[in-house]
């Protein structure tokens, strides 16, 4: 159950940012006995993959921050952060072999099925919401947001080691957060289309 838990905040956290919970998991394994990586995600604890994912951290902190820019990201980080989502729940629940509850572990497809879609979908509405958050702040709040993602990742990938029962909290409001969001934005896309068809709000001549 809690290796479940730690999988999915983990990918979650995925959503966000790629490299925030590689690189936690990584040095987690390291310093810490949360974390156990198996045969064949033991790379992920290797000081060469850590300075890489610091190195991709750096340059995925820089770049999410600059209006444009950061959409073009949002659209190469497609594919990474469903991969990375898909790794870090797999490499956790694998672990599980040694606590001897391995039937996560026997069956790998369900760990990175779970991890992918779980970061597709975090993935999915922060690219929906940072074109309109650019467009109605003039780009201000562009670092802002991505300031708050990138807490949010660290924050949830450190709650799914230590602390994973919290991790249904975290959902639970995440999923607030993201249904309030996309209301808002069906709203204010219904006010335009309101407002091109001379609807309440516009005067049309007779």
């Amino acid at each position: 159950m809690f290796a479940a838990l730690t999988g999915l905040g983990l990918s979650t956290a995925a959503g966000f940012n790629a490299y925030i919970p590689l690189l936690v998991v990584g040095l987690a394994s390291n310093f810490t006995d949360k974390v156990a990586l198996p045969s064949g995600f033991d790379w992920m604890g290797q000081w060469w993959a850590i300075g890489l994912f610091s190195v991709l951290l750096l340059v995925e902190v820089v770049v999410d921050k600059v209006p444009v820019v950061d959409h073009v990201n949002d659209i190469i980080q497609t594919a990474i952060r469903p991969a990375s989502g898909g790794a870090v729940f797999s490499a956790t629940t694998a672990a599980t072999e040694v606590d001897n509850s391995a039937w996560l572990a026997e069956r790998p497809w369900i760990g990175w099925t779970v991890g992918i879609v779980s970061a597709l979908a975090v993935h999915g509405v922060k690219a929906l919401v940072r074109p309109v958050v650019n467009a109605t702040t003039a780009g201000v709040g562009a670092p802002v947001v991505s300031t708050i993602e990138d807490g949010g990742s660290l924050g949830m990938s450190l709650v799914a080691i230590f602390l994973p029962i919290l991790v249904v909290v975290f959902l639970v409001a995440l999923v607030w957060l993201a249904v309030v969001m996309i209301r808002r934005l069906k709203r204010r896309r219904a006010r335009r289309a309101a407002r091109r068809r001379g609807e309440p709000g516009t005067t049309v001549e007779m």
